[in-house]
């Protein structure tokens, strides 16, 4: 994967989950989605040395694919909820196990309803207008790669390209190799990266069903 240029501009951003999830350095990443499984872990997400960095489970008695993310030992960080009949495909994002309002960090949504390559607005809790989106991500054909941008820049602060290995084939297993930048905050990096999986599993599905 290509180095992503350092963005001076966001070296001193404030960090959107927590200031633990932001390094001084750029942060690789494996996300491991789990296609066919009995488990309730959905994805597991690793470092470049094998260590578990968040474990991404279905939330208890959710019949909505609500999803918490936990970090390595074990401790709620965020929830992913979906909205039920949004027209954009709007994801919100907590804090902890929380669904409350007044826990909300940013929601996410497709720029548009009719979309050949996924593009998401995310917007921070605190901006209501949604006249502007704080972070965007871009997909490419299939969901195959994505940047991430912060508002209206054009330099990537974190990248993704999804592997097809045997095992996507044959274990029902995908994965995804992240690169973020410095002072990037990587937990809201990865919440994106699974929200884009998400919508582009349930589109998948929908025109199964259709055909």
């Amino acid at each position: 994967m290509a180095e992503i240029p350092y963005c001076s501009n966001l070296a001193n951003s404030g960090p959107v989950i927590s200031p633990q999830f932001r390094a001084s350095h750029p942060v690789n990443l494996l996300i491991d989605k789990k296609v066919f499984t009995l488990s309730t872990t959905r994805y597991t997400v690793t470092s470049t040395d094998g260590n578990l960095v968040f474990k991404v489970e279905k939330f208890p008695l959710s019949f909505h694919g609500t999803l918490v993310v936990l970090d390595g030992a074990g401790t709620p960080v965020i929830t992913l909820r979906p909205k039920k009949l949004s027209y954009h495909s709007r994801w919100e994002v907590f804090s902890g196990e929380s669904t409350d309002k007044k826990d909300l960090i940013f929601s996410v949504k497709r720029s548009s309803m009719f979309q050949i390559h996924t593009k998401l607005d995310v917007f921070l809790a605190n901006n209501t207008s949604e006249e502007y989106c704080d972070f965007k991500l871009k997909g490419s054909s299939y969901e195959r790669s994505c940047d991430i941008y912060a508002g209206n820049s054009s330099t990537p602060i974190a990248q993704m390209d999804k592997k097809l290995t045997a095992g996507s084939i044959f274990l029902g297993k995908d994965k995804f190799m992240v690169r973020v930048s410095p002072n990037i905050d990587y937990a809201m990096v990865v919440s994106l990266i699974i929200i884009l999986e998400e919508i582009a599993t349930r589109r998948r599905q929908n025109s199964s069903s259709h055909a």
